[in-house]
């Protein structure tokens, strides 16, 4: 059995960044287990640029952005194993996994920092009526069949869901050739970022139907058509409303959901709101010593965030497996009117160190608002925002300082 400082689950952006910081802090043996051929995760078919910005201050590429961080780590002594399939993890910290060359292991590690991602939601989930045609896919099997195998999915296309990858890949689509018809949201504001709404639909004149959702497909053996009806306020949808698209191709960008599998058997406790593990400020999970960050503890909207967070991961994973991580009194954040969620879920003022980032998304649009931070029911800091949307992540900052006779701390809308 071999024996680990840390273990990081996942070789994309987060299983990169939190191995890197725990062997900068501490960890003498580090080691990162992915299920693919190669490192670097969803970032490899990612070919569009836009990422870097907040980390290396340049304008990279997905693929470019990764070989950044798989260049570190081939040049440190971080063990790499890759297509190997973690099975289970235990209480115990015991990480049982299985490769064509290996065969069956079981690891052990002193932390282990959980940094699998997220996946995307299929039509499954959404239970549209209809045939069941080859050429409906989601958005990020498109990307990948486009961008890395070379295959083109469709001419005529239809894009159900606002979704970054959604419009990114409206953009794409386009730039291939292609014409996409719609991209089609069932609430009635984009649930992605501004800047891809207006570099991916507007400048190429991608009509978006918000408060609409396919209501039916059809075709036999390929996509011939889909349906778009419009939705009433409780997203029922609206007799009379029909639009029929004539497309071989239907793209679903429909939301992203934690990858929680190993986590959920592990009997960690799970936040209802972000569907992944509730984590504490060192992004500690319900068990001591295993850790949680990046996508697979709440969907992120850049993969430049997704570093910082798994920077401190590991860098308190290391801090754990030397010992030297404080436990004590615990401070809950509620998410009080018009947030969504806050991370962490759980504060120990004793690890903090300048200052405690929270993460945060609204529930709906707003305009010409103010964030309000209290603590114990006191106000201790509102900011003002001219605009709020949930599909914006959002933070702010407090001095750890102000917490430590605290036994809560809320934050809302006003």
């Amino acid at each position: 059995m071999m024996h680990y400082d840390v273990i990081c689950i996942g070789g994309g952006p987060a299983g990169l960044a939190a191995a890197l910081a725990a062997k900068k802090n501490g960890a003498k043996k580090v080691c990162i287990i992915e299920r693919d051929l190669e490192l670097g995760g969803i970032l490899q078919q990612c070919i569009h640029n836009g990422f870097g910005l907040h980390t290396f201050k340049e304008d990279l590429t997905g693929p470019e952005y990764a070989q950044r961080f798989i260049d570190k780590v081939a040049e440190s002594d971080i063990e790499v194993k890759t297509d190997t399939m973690v099975l289970e993890i235990g209480k115990d910290k015991y990480v049982y996994t299985i490769n064509p060359k290996e065969g069956y292991q079981k690891l052990s590690a002193k932390a282990i920092v959980l940094t699998m991602g997220c996946r995307e939601k299929t039509r499954g989930a959404l239970a549209i009526p209809g045939t069941r045609p080859a050429g409906v896919m989601t958005a990020g099997t498109a990307q990948r069949l486009v961008n890395i195998e070379g295959f083109m999915v469709g001419k005529k296309v239809v894009i159900l869901g606002s979704g970054d990858i959604g419009l990114i890949m409206a953009r794409r689509m386009t730039l291939e050739g292609a014409k996409v018809l719609a991209v089609v949201e069932l609430m009635p504001y984009s649930s992605g970022l501004t800047r891809n709404i207006v570099q991916c639909l507007n400048d190429y004149q991608i009509p978006l139907l918000l408060q609409h959702t396919v209501t039916n497909i059809y075709g036999k053996d390929r996509l011939e058509a889909v349906e778009v009806s419009e939705v009433n306020d409780k997203f029922e949808p609206i007799p009379g409303s029909e639009k029929k698209f004539d497309c071989d191709a239907l793209l679903l960008s429909v939301g992203l959901l934690p990858e929680i599998e190993l986590p959920f058997a592990a009997d960690i406790v799970m936040d209802k709101r972000t569907r992944g593990p509730r984590v504490n400020e060192s992004m500690e999970t319900s068990i001591s010593g295993i850790f949680a960050c990046g996508n697979v503890a709440h969907v992120h909207d850049l993969v430049d965030f997704v570093t910082i967070e798994s920077q401190k991961a590991g860098r308190f994973a290391a801090e754990y497996s030397k010992g030297n991580l404080s436990t004590g009194k615990r401070i809950c954040s509620l998410a009080g009117e018009g947030i969504s969620y806050i991370v962490p879920q759980e504060i120990r003022t004793q690890n903090c160190q300048n200052e405690l980032e929270l993460y945060f998304r609204v529930n709906r649009v707003y305009n010409n608002v103010k964030i309000v931070l209290r603590i114990d029911d006191e106000i201790i800091k509102e900011t003002k925002k001219r605009h709020l949307a949930p599909g914006e992540m959002e933070s702010i900052k407090i001095k750890p300082e102000l917490l430590i006779n605290a036994d809560s701390l809320g934050l809302e809308i006003e």
